[in-house]
């Protein structure tokens, strides 16, 4: 026993390790620029990169909404997906502690009674003769499989891998959710931006039509005109109920997302002069992505599972060694377990080698050494994917301060375009058709320029999500925290 367990603290199979940071400068093949544009609307406010700089646990909190933090609190504590995703954690974690009771002897007590007829012509087992026999067992069995090989802490190693696969994507779900109703808060706002300049617009419209029946009346216009405005107003009229439409469904995804019916839709109303647009962005190390993004620690995980399986595959093709023992009584009646002469014990020893098994064991193994490949390929293509979509909101970033500039300025030309029109018409010196122009070249410089504005918190929100969401900063969800990870410190 001694010498098998003297052998027994190697493992066949590789030792994992853990990937290299990639070695990317930045983020993209240009430098990052210190800041972006300012513009002198709601939302316009220029925006620094910090780079190298950390991010809080709760980055939601950078809106400076109470009520998008109220909103948010709730999903974490009623969401359905969020709750699934903690208990999948709690079951991987008790499937490690149930392959861990493989280290231990396994140990079971045995008790059993029997009543038999033998035939008179031939001897009883019994010392009376007696062609009826009692018999009465009681034992305690203990086996023990030595892990020789190491088949079974591979195997313990590949659970504990994926329990910590699980715990990222728990932290992934966490991520996806928060984003999820900061960015339907988001467009919630921009949707009730944009039916408050429709609703100015039909405004705007109804007054011009008022206008021309008037000068129709005075003979001053003929009934084309009148018509064609009353087909603009009904025009503009149309888009409402589209976005009235998008609004409901935005309340019921909010509703859902916190884990409410629709019926119970979530109080309060986002507006987008009510949210305020974080001007300093953390910007992380590219060295630290990997370590900070929750679905390249996952793949991470799950790669470390499959080169363990790798070990238990090699295991299963060499020799298992099992001890067992046992002790108790037998006897012909219960009082007399346990008594002199009624004792029974036996120890026992073997050795199991596969030698044949038409090469079921080595596919096993090639099939366990390609899902290290197909997982390793999979790392890599999280990494790369992480870096992308930081790549992708930097730059929509920058570029969104440009086009909400370009917006501003548009929509204030349309606006002082539309009201030189307005004026020019009542005089009669242009055409209604000038006006017509005018009136549509502002409804749609309007709803640009709120797209524009959403767009900059829409893409703030999707820089901290690509950042991987400062879930190594939180504590507020003790059931997530795992002490054995690595810090991101480090």
């Amino acid at each position: 026993m001694a010498a098998l367990l003297s052998i027994a603290g190697c493992a066949v199979g590789p030792d994992f390790k853990h990937p290299a940071a990639p070695e990317a400068a930045g983020y993209a093949a240009e430098p990052l620029p210190a800041k972006t544009e300012a513009t002198a609307v709601g939302g316009g406010e220029s925006q620094r990169f910090l780079q190298g700089s950390d991010i809080p646990g709760q980055w939601w909190t950078l809106f400076h909404s109470e009520l998008l933090n109220a909103l948010i609190e709730e999903a974490l504590k009623a969401n359905p997906d969020l709750q699934a995703a903690q208990a999948a954690l709690r079951v991987a974690r008790e499937n490690v502690g149930a392959q861990q009771g493989a280290y231990y002897p396994s140990i079971g007590a045995n008790f059993s009674g029997s009543r038999q007829k033998v035939p008179n012509d031939l001897a009883s087992p019994a010392s009376s003769g007696a062609s009826r026999v009692t018999l009465y067992s009681a034992s305690v069995d203990v086996s023990y499989t030595v892990d020789v090989f190491g088949g079974t802490r591979r195997q313990v190693e590949s659970l504990e891998a994926l329990a910590e696969a699980q715990r990222f994507q728990l932290e992934a779900a966490y991520l996806t959710l928060t984003s999820n109703v900061a960015g339907a808060a988001v467009q919630e706002a921009s949707l009730r931006g944009q039916i408050a300049a429709t609703q100015r617009i039909i405004a705007i419209e109804r007054d011009s039509l008022d206008l021309l029946r008037r000068e129709k009346e005075l003979g001053q216009v003929a009934d084309a005109d009148v018509a064609a405005q009353e087909a603009a107003l009904a025009q503009v009229e149309q888009t409402l109920p589209g976005l009235q439409k998008q609004l409901a469904q935005q309340r019921d995804l909010l509703a859902a997302l916190s884990g409410h019916f629709p019926s119970e839709e979530p109080v309060g109303h986002f507006e987008l002069a009510a949210l305020q647009l974080p001007q300093d962005l953390p910007i992380s190390f590219p060295s630290r992505l990997v370590e900070q993004r929750p679905d390249v620690r996952a793949a991470e995980a799950n790669l470390h599972a499959a080169s363990a399986q790798i070990g238990v595959a090699i295991a299963n093709r060499l020799p298992n060694i099992t001890l067992s023992a046992s002790d108790g009584s037998v006897a012909e009646k219960i009082g007399q377990l346990f008594t002199a002469g009624t004792g029974i014990w036996s120890v026992a020893a073997g050795v199991t080698q596969p030698i044949f098994q038409g090469g079921t064991l080595l596919h096993k193994q090639r099939a366990a050494e390609a899902a290290y490949e197909q997982a390793a390929a999979q790392y890599r293509s999280a990494v790369l994917i992480a870096f992308q979509n930081v790549a992708d909101s930097l730059r929509a970033l920058q570029q969104d301060a440009n086009a909400l500039k370009a917006a501003a300025v548009a929509e204030r030309a349309a606006a002082r375009s539309l009201e030189i029109a307005r004026g020019q018409l009542r005089l009669g010196q242009i055409t209604y058709l000038a006006l017509l122009n005018a009136e549509q070249a502002y409804q749609q410089a309007q709803v640009n320029l709120i797209q524009a504005q959403a767009g900059r918190y829409a893409d703030t929100v999707a820089l901290f999500q690509a950042l991987g969401g400062g879930w190594w900063n939180r504590s507020d969800v003790s059931s997530t925290k795992d002490t054995t990870q690595r810090s991101v410190e480090q």
